[in-house]
């Protein structure tokens, strides 16, 4: 059996051999129609967009993407062909968490708010959302919660901080593309400083910035961005904190990450083989409290024309 893997996930070398009889490593944009004809599983992430183009005429069955979201997977097109899918639901959301906590700790150390009188709404209430929500609770006053999935309806509105937690849809009951949008921002009471750690598009990036600018929103962090790797130079040089999609990046997730993709392709091979990732210890200031989001921002504005290379190969960081 012949699996693709890419090249920047982690700890999975030497392991995924354990089930295949041939691995090939590449670079996930690199990922084509050649290199997938005569393979019969990928492990990807977010750089590989699995579709008819891709895939169509090729022996591939089976995909697994290291990563929570899954809008880089045509799923419509996969199911029809009978290609097996999984993502790996809440692999990183204790490392978002943590980075939300930590962006807005620098924030308050920078006096753009003042958590423990402030209103926090968390939009978006899966596993992320639910993470974020633990990482927050000791420090700020109060917290909201907007998903009609799960029927919570508080009125985001009045809320200080704004932290999104959504997948990327376009379609469905509750579409998630743009939706803070220009009615959106303009209809917020307090000023917020406004966080995008969930999928760019979900916040309408010149709509951020032209609030921004007349002062309905205090400030942003933003981690993942429309168009990546050619982001918005604007708005980079606006927001208080901007990183290079790295905020569920913490070794701690990725290895969740590889770990529920083997075991998945593991399944679907009918193999019952166990695997044990344990990733490495990380310098104390890449670590729990001690880990500052402003770092990794610095590096990203010294650097823009960097941003695959600095999510790439990202340092290690610990929850």
């Amino acid at each position: 059996m012949k699996v693709i893997v890419d090249d920047k996930i982690p700890f999975i070398r030497g392991q995924v051999e354990r089930l295949a009889d041939e691995v090939v490593y590449r670079p996930g944009a690199a990922i084509g129609c050649e290199e997938v004809k005569d393979a019969d599983a990928l492990i990807i992430r977010t750089r590989t967009h699995c579709n008819r183009q891709l895939l169509e005429g090729s022996r591939v069955r089976f995909i697994a993407t290291a990563t929570i979201g899954y809008d880089h997977l045509d799923t419509t097109y996969l199911d029809n062909a009978g290609i097996q899918w999984t993502n790996c639901p809440g692999c990183n959301a204790t490392s978002v968490g943590q980075y939300v906590r930590n962006a807005l700790l620098e924030a308050e150390r920078a006096g753009l708010v003042h958590l423990s009188e402030a209103t926090v709404g968390i939009i978006g209430y899966g596993h992320v959302g639910k993470a974020v929500y633990n990482a927050l609770c000791p420090y700020v006053g109060k917290i909201l919660l907007n998903d009609p999935f799960l029927n919570l309806y508080d009125n985001i509105q009045d809320c200080d901080i704004i932290t999104f937690h959504t997948p990327l849809t376009t379609d469905g009951s509750y579409p998630t593309y743009h939706l803070a949008d220009k009615q959106f921002l303009s209809s917020l009471k307090h000023q917020p400083l406004i966080i995008n750690a969930a999928r760019g598009g979900v916040v309408d990036e010149d709509a951020l910035l032209k609030a921004m600018e007349s002062g309905q929103v205090r400030q942003a962090i933003i981690d993942t961005w429309e168009h990546e790797p050619d982001i918005d130079l604007e708005l980079l040089e606006r927001a208080f904190i901007a990183t290079p999609h790295i905020a569920g990046y913490s070794a701690d997730g990725k290895a969740n990450a590889t770990r529920m993709s083997l075991d998945s392709l593991a399944q679907w091979m009918n193999r019952s083989d166990a695997f044990d990732i344990q990733p490495p210890m990380a310098e104390i200031e890449r670590s729990g409290l001690h880990y500052s989001p402003l770092a990794d921002s610095c590096w990203l504005k010294e650097h823009p024309e960097q941003f695959e290379d600095l999510r790439g190969n990202y340092p290690l960081r610990r929850e």
